[in-house]
Order: C-alpha cells, then sequence, then structure tokens
C-alpha cells in the first residue's frame, strides 16, 4: 500500500493538514472494494481527487474512468446520459445510444453533485447501486453493470431529505463510506503553500519570475476566510502573476484582489424558522387582515352615506369619528380628494312620490339599492359598467354621457383614461 505522501505527490496534492491526511488516508483504504463512496466538501477543496485516488488503487484501474457533473446536464436528458436510449425512444433519438454506466461497465463513475440529480433518476440510481441493473431509455429490456459508483457533493444531505429533494434510502446507499474534504480556512498552515505553488505554476506558464509575498502579504492571506476554498486563491495567484509588475508583493497590493477583506468574519444563519416564529407572523398577519377588513367597511359606510345625502359637510359632520380613524390627521384633504373619484356615483335629491324620475335617476337608484343589498359589489366594477352603459348610449359622445352621469366632461375624461376604455 502506497504512503500518504506518495499519494500526494503522485496526484499534485498539496498540504499537511491533520483532516486532509486522514481523508486521503480513508481513500487508500477503501480503494481495494467495490464499497460506495461519497465525498463530502465545499465547493473548491478538490473533491474530485479523491474518486481517481481511489480508481487508481483499486483493481478496477484498468477499466474506464467517467466524471460526470449531474449539475450540469439538463434534467431532460441526465437518464439518457447515464442510462442510455433506444431510437425513436424520445424527439431527437435518431439513433441507440449507450449510457455511462454501460459504456463504463467494469470500471469507476464519478458522480460530481450529485445532489442535484432529479428524483426520478435518483431511483434508477438506487437499483443500479443495489443490484447493477438499469433499463435504458424507451426499452423494456434489464441491463446488467458493473460499476463502482463515487459521489460527491457540497450539499448538506439531511436538509436536502428533510426538504424531500433526495431520496434518504440513496443517500446511505452511496454513502457507505463519507469522506469529508476540510475548507481551506481550516487549513491555515497549508494556504500559503498553495500560493507559492500556484505562483511557481503560473511564473512557468507566462515566462516571467515568480512573485513573493511580504510578510503582512502572508499574514493577511493566512487570515482571509477563502469562501470559494483552493479555486479562489489558484485564481489570485493566477491575476496577481499577471497584472501586478512589482514581483515582491505587500499586504496592500493583495488586499486589492481579496473581496470584502473587511468582513471576513463568520455569519451564523439559521436556515429554519421555529413554529413559535411561524405561529407569531400569522397571528400578525391576521390582526392586519382584519383591520383592513375593518376599514374596508368603514370606507363603503361613508361612501353609502355620500351617495344617499350628496353632501360632503354633512357626511364629514355625522362621520367624524370613522374618518379619523380612516384618514388620519390629513382626513378632510384625503377625504376630499377621494370623493371626488366618486362624483359618478353621486345620486340627486329625493323626489315626491308621484314625480317621474330620468332613465340615468332610476338607473342611480337602481345602483344605489344593489350595493344596500349586496355589501360585497365593488364599487369598481359598477362605476366601470355605468360609464360604459352610457358611452353606449350615446355612441361614444362623451358630453352627452357626462351630463346623464351627472358629473363633468373633464371627470369623465378622466376616468375613460382610468379604466382604458
Amino acid at each position: 500500500m502506497e504512503s500518504i505522501q506518495a499519494i500526494k505527490q503522485r496526484f499534485g496534492i498539496i498540504g499537511n493538514d491533520p483532516k486532509l491526511n486522514r481523508a486521503i488516508e480513508k481513500a487508500i483504504q477503501v480503494a481495494p472494494t467495490d464499497i460506495s463512496v461519497l465525498v463530502t466538501g465545499e465547493s473548491g477543496v478538490g473533491k474530485e481527487s479523491i474518486p481517481k485516488i481511489i480508481h487508481q488503487l483499486s483493481h478496477r484501474k484498468h477499466g474506464k474512468y467517467i466524471a460526470v457533473n449531474c449539475g450540469a446536464i439538463p434534467e431532460g436528458t441526465i437518464d439518457s446520459e447515464l442510462f442510455g436510449h433506444e431510437k425513436g425512444s424520445f424527439t431527437g433519438a435518431t439513433s441507440t445510444r449507450s449510457g455511462y454506466f454501460e459504456v463504463a461497465d467494469g470500471g469507476t463513475i464519478f458522480l460530481d453533485e450529485v445532489g442535484e440529480l432529479p428524483l426520478t433518476t435518483q431511483v434508477r440510481l438506487l437499483r443500479v447501486l443495489e443490484n447493477g441493473e438499469f433499463i435504458k431509455v424507451g426499452s423494456s429490456k434489464v441491463q446488467k453493470t458493473n460499476v463502482r459508483i463515487v459521489a460527491a457533493t457540497n450539499v448538506n444531505m439531511f436538509e436536502a431529505i428533510k426538504k424531500e429533494k433526495f431520496r434518504e434510502d440513496l443517500y446511505y446507499r452511496l454513502s457507505t463510506v463519507e469522506i469529508n474534504l476540510p475548507p481551506l480556512r481550516d487549513r491555515k498552515d497549508d494556504i500559503h503553500l498553495l500560493f507559492r505553488k500556484f505562483a511557481s505554476d503560473f511564473a512557468l506558464k507566462y515566462k516571467m519570475p515568480t512573485i513573493k509575498l511580504t510578510d503582512d502579504a502572508v499574514n493577511l492571506l493566512i487570515k482571509y476566510r477563502w469562501n470559494g476554498n483552493i479555486r479562489q486563491l489558484r485564481n489570485v495567484a493566477e491575476q496577481v502573476s499577471v497584472l501586478e509588475q512589482n514581483r515582491t508583493i505587500n499586504g496592500v497590493t493583495l488586499q486589492n484582489y481579496l473581496p470584502n477583506t473587511g468582513n471576513n468574519l463568520p455569519a451564523v444563519v439559521s436556515n429554519s424558522k421555529s413554529e413559535s416564529d411561524f405561529s407569531s407572523e400569522r397571528e400578525i398577519l391576521y390582526k392586519v387582515l382584519f383591520d383592513m377588513k375593518s376599514d374596508l367597511n368603514d370606507l363603503k359606510k361613508l361612501t353609502m352615506e355620500l351617495m344617499k345625502t350628496g353632501s360632503i359637510s354633512d357626511v364629514q359632520k355625522d362621520n367624524e369619528h370613522l374618518i379619523q380613524k380612516i384618514y388620519g390627521e390629513e382626513k378632510e384633504e384625503k377625504f376630499e380628494s377621494e370623493v371626488e373619484d366618486l362624483e359618478v356615483l353621486s345620486i340627486p335629491a329625493h323626489t315626491e312620490e308621484n314625480e317621474e324620475l330620468p332613465t340615468n335617476s332610476e338607473d342611480k337608484y337602481h345602483f344605489a339599492e344593489e350595493i344596500e343589498e349586496e355589501e360585497t359589489l365593488s364599487l369598481h366594477d359598477k362605476e366601470l359598467e355605468l360609464i360604459k352603459k352610457s358611452l353606449e348610449r350615446h355612441s361614444g359622445k362623451r358630453k352627452l354621457a357626462a351630463a346623464e352621469l351627472g358629473i363633468s366632461e373633464r371627470t369623465l375624461y378622466r376616468k375613460i383614461k382610468q379604466f382604458d376604455l
């Protein structure tokens, strides 16, 4: 069995962190078996190295090794990519195609970002793990495959299971052995070592002198949080190598390449709310809705009073407490401005019993009676209906329609624009 140091040299792994060494040790121990392995860790920590180690140290090393990024394949085609399809099984399937599980028979498949797999594909994958069987898309023939599966994810799998985005039985099948790679911020002693390696590689690539960091720059490098982990560190090393003329980099210069350097403290964010929080929010929402309903009923009452009396001053005098409740300190200005929009609903003074009412007055009284009988009727809809009827009756002549409705032509024009008639 090869030593951890020999494996690091062979696969280009840099660092001496105990957690990193333990992850490599587990990969070496599990490699000779056919056990399924799940590699976990944040994005950018180098999870793709572990499956390569496992494959190369296993009896399958002469077989195919296929790495599949599950998050990069569209949901509609991932079943075809993994398991293949028959000719004519779907639009565009002009020929029979072998999937990765058929091609990699006898080898290893690395399923990167396995947490992004659709639930239907997870069911198919579970069958492969349980008995090595799969069915091509559009086929009824069961096929066998002898494939070692190593998966990786940066998703919190227990949260995904809780949210029903990942099958619990599949998780336990994949994670017979789980290997976790630590984030770069937990490998303080390895950060400068990695930066020097990247700087040397880019100096060779771009044929220029290697950059060097001053002590304050090294201190800044080690204290930085590195949310993007090794991938982010590599990008910074490349940017500095290419853009800086001076090959000695101090802390001030390096700081320009590190975003959010002033806020590198970890923030604890809870992804879930307690039941009491939801209960409190629900009670507040109910209270707001009941208050809105009460205000709406008060507003309806004011509108009906205005329609009956036709006098703003009388309504203000008799309903002072309601206006104060709805409009507050600016009650008079707001109330009068909203009353102007209700001109179309104004009703003329009562007539004698034997006096004949004009057609338009009868329509208005009829409308007022409907409002009293059906409190839930929309004033907006009825107002719109009256304007439409009047315009149709007068063949679109606004002057005649305005006279019939008892409003000014200017107000009618504004209503026509408002309702987009």
